[in-house]
């Protein structure tokens, strides 16, 4: 992991403070001792010093005192910050009095909004790290992507299944019990379980409620959790027109790393074709989207079509500027456009795509098709109008 260059950038200039979040090691500690080797760190994961100030948030105030003045021309980071909320009205405090420059790091700002702790009101930037992108990686295997996923730990291990399980367990005790954002863990173990059965699908909460005994209203609580933790995102359909033919109000949601999708459902992929492996390879192309958007700091939405008689585009961006279909397929035929070219019809994009496992690109009337490595190289070269 030392050897890869992350693609998030954090350039600060002097007094400014920012919030970066992103899931349980997705390297974000990492990045930072790389990025910023000469901050001061305060990490709250070590038990004596989450003990001391979460008793006393004015230690902080009273260390940085004793600080010299070149460490304090850098950022100071505080890992783990949502476990000591109360430590960031000292944070303001000396953002206002001192001038100080932070970076306040953790795994979920939930936690920080429920005990409304101080977010310090828009003095400090937000950024997200995401695991790995294919852009990071000089080459890449497509099924260790799909089977493993992009966790940076994961992915370089050679068997990862067992720390993938492991991960998910680790989650549910520590990210959601042990932070008190639920206080029926076995309800919300059965919502887990159920929601996996429709992921990357129309999400219906009243069956799913229906599914592990619990109200509709808790069911969407619970994936607002999922959310809130950063470990997975709903894409909502696209209306830019109504329409009775439309589905506009059921949303999917997608977790946010293949591996862990592949856990929690129970996929094995062992070779590259199939509906199970065309599900995994979508919601692949969905995270380098997501993790696009976030890190060259673009403002579109990712969105999906889809008419009651089912006839589907995968991904809408930018309110219909582009609109692509995701076909884990080897050789895309005339039937398997129809679905774009019925989008394309209507709402007229600037680009219709069918991203595939074609090996080379083409285009069929004026629907391009392109093999998903030239599509993603393509996308973080910026060379798409979105």
């Amino acid at each position: 992991m030392d050897k890869i260059d992350r693609l998030l950038q954090i350039d600060l200039p002097p007094g400014q403070s920012a919030f970066l979040w992103g899931p349980r090691k997705t390297g974000k500690t990492t990045f930072l001792r790389q990025r910023f080797p000469d901050s001061l760190v305060f990490d709250f994961l070590q038990t004596d010093r989450f003990l001391a100030f979460s008793n006393r948030p004015s230690l902080l105030r009273e260390q940085l005192a004793a600080a010299s003045e070149e460490q304090l021309r850098h950022p100071i980071i505080l890992d783990e910050v949502q476990k000591v909320p109360m430590v960031l009205d000292e944070v303001h405090w000396l953002i206002e009095n001192r001038g100080l420059s932070f970076i306040l790091c953790g795994s979920s700002a939930r936690k920080l909004k429920r005990g409304r702790a101080n977010l310090l009101g828009g003095r400090a930037w937000r950024f997200e790290m995401f695991p790995f992108v294919s852009s990071e990686l000089d080459s890449y295997n497509l099924l260790d992507v799909l089977n493993k996923g992009m966790i940076p730990s994961h992915y370089l291990q050679h068997d990862a299944r067992r720390s993938l399980k492991a991960y998910v367990q680790d989650y549910l005790k520590e990210e959601v019990f042990a932070e008190g954002l639920v206080r029926n863990l076995p309800a919300f173990s059965r919502f887990f379980d159920s929601m996996t059965y429709s992921h990357g699908e129309l999400t219906n909460f009243l069956n799913i409620s229906r599914d592990c005994g619990i109200d509709s209203k808790t069911v969407k609580e619970y994936y607002q959790i999922l959310v809130d933790t950063l470990m997975g995102v709903f894409i909502h359909p696209f209306k830019k027109r109504q329409s009775r033919q439309v589905i506009t109000r059921s949303p999917k949601f997608y977790l946010f790393d293949t591996g862990v999708a592949g856990v929690v459902t129970k996929r094995v992929l062992s070779e590259e074709k199939g509906e199970i492996f065309g599900k995994a390879f979508e919601h692949f192309i969905l995270l380098e989207l997501l993790a696009y958007r976030s890190y060259k700091e673009k403002d579109f939405e990712i969105e999906f079509w889809r008419t009651k008689s089912g006839i589907e585009v995968d991904f809408i961006l930018g309110n219909g500027e582009m609109a692509i279909e995701v076909k884990g397929k080897s050789q895309i035929v005339s039937k398997d456009l129809r679905p774009i070219r019925s989008f394309r019809d209507e709402f007229s994009p600037k680009e219709a795509i069918v991203v595939c496992n074609e090996p080379a690109e083409r285009i069929v009337d004026n629907i391009r098709i392109v093999s998903y490595r030239i599509f993603l190289e393509k996308l973080w070269a910026e060379e798409y109008q979105i």
